[in-house]
């Protein structure tokens, strides 16, 4: 789970390093998280292979594909700008956490529904 955490937090840290003025070191977070996230990219699509048709396996192999299209994306635009961060650079960037924390919500959404069976429907 550890490995899967490294571009959650990279994109975070670029996030905030943007939002504090320090644009190289969001560039060279975002080229950091690329590679680990096309690694979890590529373990999510072989977990949707294994699964045989399990629909959040499948939801997460889609979204781990978007995320690593717009860390490519970002960077690609952030590579061209001599000061500050283009528009497209930071609203994708920001569309990556949006898609980070939708991939949380398909993780924890059928564990909650494990849990909601636990109670008894009647007192």
């Amino acid at each position: 789970m550890g490995r899967r955490a490294l571009p959650v937090l990279l994109a975070v840290l670029a996030a905030f390093a943007d939002a504090s003025g320090a644009h190289a070191l969001a560039r060279a977070a975002l080229l950091v998280a690329v590679p680990l996230a096309a690694l979890a990219a590529l373990g999510a699509f072989g977990r949707y292979v294994d699964a045989s048709a399990d629909s959040p396996t499948a939801v997460q192999a889609i979204l781990s594909s978007a995320v690593l299209a717009l860390l490519v994306l970002s960077c690609a635009v952030r590579s061209t700008a001599l000061h500050g961060v283009p528009p497209l650079g930071a609203s994708s960037l920001g569309a990556v956490l949006v898609l980070y924390a939708l991939k949380a919500v398909v993780t924890v959404v059928p564990h909650l529904r494990r849990v909601a069976d636990l109670w008894p429907s009647k007192p």
